[in-house]
């Protein structure tokens, strides 16, 4: 199964780290968002479906919010 993939966003994180999104569209027609998250030379991968990458979102708005 191939993958095509989009960069939407790089965001800079506190101690060096990194956030990446990206579209990631699969030949079967399923779309979804891959979240990348860069510690050193340690990569954590996580494709995220419409629905948990919305919960996702307005959950750290919230948290930040709060802050």
């Amino acid at each position: 199964m191939s993958e095509r993939l989009t960069n939407l966003t790089e965001i800079e994180l506190p101690y060096r780290r990194k956030a990446i999104l990206k579209r990631v569209d699969f030949d079967s027609g399923m779309s979804m968002v891959r979240l990348v998250i860069r510690e050193g030379t340690r990569i954590t991968q996580v494709d995220l479906d419409a629905e948990t990458a919305t919960g996702i979102a307005d959950a750290l708005t919230s948290a930040a919010r709060d802050l």
